[in-house]
């Protein structure tokens, strides 16, 4: 039986921390282009373009997530604020995640260890949880 590809994802709207359990929670980081400093000629601009322009950068960031995702089994999605459902929002319309796992849970702020310990543990008892559970997608809120 082949194993599953499962990947952990702690987030919020400036950085995403990707955990591969299947290659010993190997890491990567993913950083939202919106958390840069605004420079003096940003200050100029009107709300409505610098909220566009923030509503841009939030969308490539989620683009970049979901290039990495759609690789994955099983993806567990956890952090402090609603990034999280926002990216399943834009997830769920597209066809390419229909055989994805996707399960959603807040979190704290965590060190990396805490993460690590969080998306096995996850894994852990999800694996022995949906042994009789069909092959489709779930979304927690």
């Amino acid at each position: 039986m082949k194993s599953k590809k499962q990947l952990g994802i702690w987030m919020d709207h400036s950085v995403a921390h990707l955990l591969d359990l299947n290659n010993s929670l190997e890491k990567n980081t993913i950083v939202s282009q919106s958390n840069f400093e605004v420079k003096t000629e940003d200050l100029k601009l009107d709300e409505s373009l610098m909220q566009n322009r923030e509503q841009n950068q939030l969308t490539d960031y989620f683009k970049q997530l979901s290039e990495v995702i759609k690789d994955y089994d099983e993806v567990l999605l956890f952090g402090p604020t609603n990034a999280k459902a926002e990216l399943v929002n834009t997830l769920k319309d597209d066809r390419h995640f229909d055989k994805v796992k996707i399960e959603v849970k807040s979190a704290d702020k965590m060190t990396e260890n805490q993460r690590h310990a969080f998306v096995k543990e996850h894994f852990d008892a999800s694996g022995k949880a949906s042994k009789n559970v069909s092959n489709s997608s779930f979304f927690f809120f």
